[in-house]
């Protein structure tokens, strides 16, 4: 014991410099013993690599090769960190050769430290060539290989190493399994995953957990995501945040801001990552009030790019530019997001010019823009009318951008020609496609032929769309509805039984209206509102008011077999009618009346709604799956084409 003591005393009295040195790494075989002249460099070397001068650094790690001598893996580690902050990759790329040079072994623990600096540099064939000349491979090199290619996307090959890393005997730790998890893209595998991660008992780390709710959200398995995050015991923040973030993803905004209530009662803070996910909730529920309690927790993170550019969604996606543009308006930095939303919330709420007025700026501020930023620009085009802007945008937007036309990009040319009557050069660019058209694409070209009553080629679009999409309710309607009109009967019972035979019916349309921080959900011929008696009394008068106005309702919208009265009747009791006169009833003359809808907006609603915005001085936003409409003073945003 007195001998370990004394020889704990003596190391304690050698110089901190020289212990640094010496005490990790031993010398190569060959080497003599060091002189003083390569003492004193190699006491500069780990004196430059503690303070973080570089060049220094690396002028004495050339001396210190020519004398044949090394540092400890410590120093070299804090040298790499160095090249790591300065982006040297040319730097780290010598300090690799160094370590290997004249027959120099480097241990374990320092290629581990070069494999995580080629990954962070993104030089995986670099990094893949050092692990492959380890003699050893402990845990951290294997777990730093598959988090890598996990990163990378290339998750068939992070499953790979995981295997190989197995069957070298080599057991994977939480850090592992956090990594493979996240390139997993099938559920098959991500079922094994899950099972080994319960046989070496790591189900309950956080991390671990986190990374399962993640994967088993991104695969659209929210039952298996949820049944996860129940069975841990102790929750914290990582896990939270998990969970909120997998049901905001997956359209669950409900429960998401559910999750987020109860995150609160159990004593945790909100931070960026859950504010993020909550917003996200908010803009897929289109709840405006709600999003304004949540800007309220934003305010303490004011600078943060990311939370900023969720808000600034939420706004847009909830029809208040006001909002919006003063946040926008605010903001110390903007990045291509923050651009592209306000450009896409302005060209989707019927404000085109605007639009484009913004993405000028945006050009002009040096940010360069990106598919989405184009997809808003080209949105914007449509539905300004701006037939030859939009078709420069989109024909020089791989040679000014380098971005390639995606088929959202073909769509939006498609509606800019069809709005303009252009339907030969629309049906034109379809077939020129570089993709394959899908069953938007031709949707949005079947909407064209509506307005513009090409029957001939209304029919041929609409089959095209029933091809891709069997299932559609809304196609089948519209073309049996084109038939009527064209007194095709016998096509109209074809239309029908084919419909009964598949069993397709239109989805009742479903709107919903927040009031006091409570949503209201209204269906066609809706009974189930406690007020649903005065509201239809309110709406029938209003409609009765309406008619005295000339208001007359269009019967194109329904099926064409119903007698005339009771076609008036089907739309009199339209559920977006019923939530604005519920709109009317409960909020005060200076709010808007904010509606979103699960169908797209039938006509005769949509001159319903103008006049309604007419008569009784309203401000009336629908949000429909296809855009935003802003009814007030007797006109839509929209231009009356959707």
């Amino acid at each position: 014991m007195k001998t370990v003591s004394a020889k704990l005393k003596c190391i304690r009295t050698l110089p901190s410099s020289l212990s640094r040195s010496y005490s990790l790494t031993p010398l190569p075989l060959n080497t003599k013993p060091i002189d003083p002249s390569s003492s004193t460099v190699l006491n500069d070397f780990v004196n430059f690599c503690y303070r973080r001068d570089l060049p220094r650094a690396m002028k004495a790690m050339v001396a210190m090769e020519r004398h044949g001598i090394y540092a400890d893996s410590i120093t070299y580690s804090e040298l790499i960190k160095c090249c790591l902050e300065r982006n040297a990759v040319e730097q780290g790329k010598l300090v690799h050769k160094h370590v290997f040079s004249n027959g120099y072994q480097p241990k374990t623990f320092l290629l581990n430290i070069l494999i995580g600096m080629y990954v962070k540099f993104k030089l995986l064939q670099e990094a893949q060539a050092v692990f492959d000349q380890m003699p050893e491979r402990n845990v951290v090199s294997w777990t730093t290989m598959i988090s890598a290619y996990a990163n990378a996307r290339l998750g068939g090959k992070a499953l790979e190493f995981f295997v190989l890393m197995l069957r070298e005997g080599v057991l994977p730790n939480m850090f592992t399994f956090s990594s493979v998890l996240r390139g997993c893209n099938g559920l098959a595998n991500l079922r094994q995953l899950h099972c080994s991660i319960i046989k070496m008992g790591l189900e309950s780390d956080v991390f671990v957990r986190s990374a399962l709710i993640d994967v088993y959200s991104k695969l659209d398995k929210l039952k298996d995501a949820i049944c996860v995050f129940n069975e841990m015991e102790t929750k914290d923040s990582v896990v939270w945040n998990s969970i909120i973030g997998g049901l905001a993803q997956n359209s669950d905004g409900d429960e998401a801001l559910n999750q987020f209530k109860n995150m609160k009662r159990a004593g945790f803070t909100a931070d960026q990552a859950t504010l993020t996910s909550v917003l996200r909730a908010c803009t897929g529920l289109a709840l405006l009030e709600v999003g304004r309690q949540v800007h309220v927790h934003v305010l303490k993170f004011d600078v943060d790019l990311i939370l900023n550019n969720a808000l600034l969604d939420m706004y847009c996606k909830s029809g208040s530019l006001e909002d919006a543009q003063s946040i926008f308006e605010r903001m110390v930095r903007k990045d291509v997001i923050s651009w592209s939303t306000m450009i896409a919330g302005l060209a989707q709420n019927g404000f085109s010019r605007e639009a484009l007025k913004l993405f000028d700026l945006m050009k002009a501020s040096a940010v360069k823009p990106n598919y989405i930023t184009i997809l808003g620009v080209l949105f914007a085009c449509s539905h300004a009318g701006l037939v030859d802007d939009g078709w420069y945008y989109f024909r020089s937007m791989k040679r000014l951008y380098g971005i390639d036309p995606g088929r959202e990009h073909y769509g939006c040319i498609i509606d800019l020609l069809g709005r303009a009557g252009k339907l030969e050069e629309a049906v034109n660019l379809v077939q020129e496609m570089e993709c394959e058209p899908d069953a938007v694409t031709w949707r949005t070209l079947l909407g064209a032929c509506k307005v513009h009553r090409s029957v001939d080629l209304a029919i041929y679009v609409a089959k095209q769309v029933v091809k891709l999409d069997p299932e559609d309710a809304g196609t089948y309607v519209l073309l049996s509805n084109i038939y009527a009109n064209s007194q095709r009967w016998e096509d109209v019972s074809e239309i029908r039984r084919v419909m009964r035979d598949k069993g397709i019916t239109k989805d009742p349309g479903c709107s919903w209206i927040e009031v006091n921080k409570q949503i209201h959900a209204f269906i066609l011929g809706d009974t189930a509102h406690p007020k649903i008696n005065e509201i239809n009394r309110r709406l029938n008068q209003l409609i009765h008011k309406l008619m005295g106005m000339g208001y007359v309702p269009d019967t194109n919208f329904v099926l064409q077999d119903l007698e005339e009265e009771q076609r008036d009747d089907s739309l009199r009791y339209h559920s977006e009618k019923l939530a604005i006169v519920f709109g009317l009833m409960s909020l005060s003359k200076e709010s808007a009346i904010r509606i979103r809808k699960n169908l797209r907006i039938c006509g005769d609603c949509h001159a319903f709604a103008k006049l309604v915005a007419k008569v009784e001085s309203r401000l009336i936003v629908i949000r429909d799956p296809i855009r935003y409409h802003h009814f007030q003073n007797g006109v839509c945003s929209c231009g009356d084409y959707w």
